[in-house]
């Protein structure tokens, strides 16, 4: 019978990315079933009481307090596992205090950095905006790494910030460029001349790799959140941005990447970038080029955005690094997959990137079923494509961008299907991603039956990334894995395997 430990430490605060890695870590040690390091905030309490791992100790936690949540296979495997917590607790407090000093509130950080003009928020998102409105007070824009902050908040938010002339990044906005520095969940990619505008993390992360292999280079990438494009907020955050690079004379062209913005929302939008007195590309999931206006150039995917960029550009280098465009009708014409299989499984760690796979498997014929679609995801589908990044899955979890083991029970799964085709993966490396993502992947192929699925990969990552993307790619192709120069490449790829069958 399982053992579960709940332990409280009043007062005890860490950055949630270092909660969820920590989480990993002790998921990872032998007899552990499960374990969870959160904030004790009511949403946070809630969380872990749907997922049963809450019990009456953790129920006394309070929003400034740290559960720790272990369940395991006996009391002994809980009591390491809370050992090793405490140790790693005990050396990232000992970490801090060898560093400089670190301000307690905002405020005193701003009296410390007077000539800051930016903030990043990374609070639980039901005291995201209390802190964004003090950051707004101090005068600074302001980025909302934080998610589950309310619509109604996020709309007084950036209605604030206009009236201000400031901008509101997020909320959920993962990752950002600023000038040229990387912020966040983002890569080591060329300074270049180049403005993006994004409603999406991972596809502003695979623009900004793409183009940076092209020659090219990002001056400034802001994220406004999935939500700012909806008729809900008005596009706030995005008609800041667009005044912002139009008057910046360093920026040469701007970039739009999105989902479909909300009716209204889109004619304000689109009126605007083509008035900017500047290049536009946009690349918006879901529209054709019929259905944006002339003046804008139209992409349907980040390969397509990011080739145009840098065809466009004046300042564009020589390619950073060099990978040959492989013939896809003939590489696929040359691959065997298993006898008697048909499907196709994706498994994602990029929301937008599984999105823009959902729709070039879409375009060739294919239809697919997705968590990413209003549909849903139908696990009876031939055709399926998981986000894994998805409230759904990471709930009590860490981010599979963060901790890639979270995605190696359905790869191992997959890979032992004798249904299953071909496997559809990414691997999303930058700055706050694992350090060494492939070795997942290769392990749990390594460990696979014979006559397994094709698997098709795509890295989105740069030579400059801490895991090295050459070494990453040369890791999979070592197991078999079957890596393509872009996620759009990959889909491709795998709609020419799977359509003549």
């Amino acid at each position: 019978m399982s053992v579960l430990l709940n332990e409280v430490r009043k007062g005890f605060y860490l950055d949630s990315v270092a909660l969820m890695r920590l989480s990993a870590e002790l998921s990872a040690l032998s007899g552990i079933e499960e374990a969870v390091l959160m904030i004790g905030t009511p949403s946070n309490l809630q969380i872990m009481r749907d997922a049963d791992i809450l019990d009456s100790a953790g129920e006394e936690a309070g929003p400034n307090d740290l559960v720790i949540a272990i369940r395991a296979d006996r009391k002994a495997s809980t009591n390491r596992a809370l050992a090793h917590a405490e140790k790693a607790m005990k050396g990232n407090s000992a970490a801090g205090k060898a560093t400089e000093h670190r301000a307690r509130t905002l405020r005193g950080s701003h009296a410390s950095n007077p000539d800051a003009n930016l903030t990043l928020i990374s609070t639980p998102g039901e005291y995201a905006g209390i802190e964004a409105n003090s950051a707004l007070d101090l005068g600074l824009n302001v980025m909302i790494f934080s998610d589950n902050v309310p619509l109604e908040r996020e709309l007084e938010l950036k209605q604030r910030a206009r009236d201000l002339d400031l901008l509101v990044m997020g909320p959920d906005c993962g990752t950002a460029y600023i000038n040229g520095v990387p912020l966040a969940f983002a890569n080591a990619v060329n300074k270049g001349s180049t403005g993006v505008i994004a409603a999406s993390g991972t596809g502003l992360q695979e623009f900004s790799v793409l183009l940076h292999r092209a020659g090219g280079g990002i001056k400034h990438g802001i994220g406004v959140g999935g939500r700012d494009l909806s008729d809900s907020i008005g596009g706030i955050s995005t008609l800041s941005a667009i005044d912002l690079l139009a008057n910046d004379d360093e920026v040469e062209q701007i970039v739009l990447i999105s989902k479909p913005p909300g009716e209204a929302t889109a004619k304000a939008i689109f009126d605007k970038l083509a008035a900017c007195g500047k290049p536009v590309i946009a690349c918006v999931f879901g529209l054709s080029a019929s259905q944006i206006p002339d003046g804008i150039s139209c992409t349907q995917t980040l390969r397509e955005a990011a080739e145009l960029t840098h065809r466009q550009s004046a300042n564009a280098a020589d390619p950073t690094e060099t990978n040959t465009t492989p013939d896809l009708h003939n590489l696929a014409s040359e691959l065997t997959i298993p006898t008697g299989a048909q499907s196709l499984v994706g498994l994602y760690t990029g929301g937008t990137l599984c999105t823009e796979a959902l729709l070039i498997l879409g375009r060739a014929g294919l239809s697919c079923s997705s968590n990413t679609s209003k549909e849903g995801l139908d696990s009876t589908a031939q055709y399926q494509l998981i986000d894994l990044g998805a409230d759904e899955y990471t709930v009590g979890r860490p981010h599979p961008m963060i901790e890639p083991a979270v995605r190696t029970p359905l790869l191992q799964q997959a890979v032992n299907d004798k249904n299953v085709a071909v496997i559809l993966l990414d691997l999303v490396l930058g700055f706050g991603a694992h350090e060494d993502p492939a070795a997942e992947v290769v392990s749990a192929l390594t460990a696979a039956e014979a006559n397994k699925p094709l698997v098709v990969a795509s890295v989105c990552g740069t030579d400059k990334d801490p895991q090295d993307y050459q070494r990453q790619r040369a890791a999979l192709e070592a197991a078999g894995v079957i890596v393509c120069n872009s996620n759009s490449e990959a889909a491709e790829l795998c709609a020419l395997i799977l359509e003549p069958r």
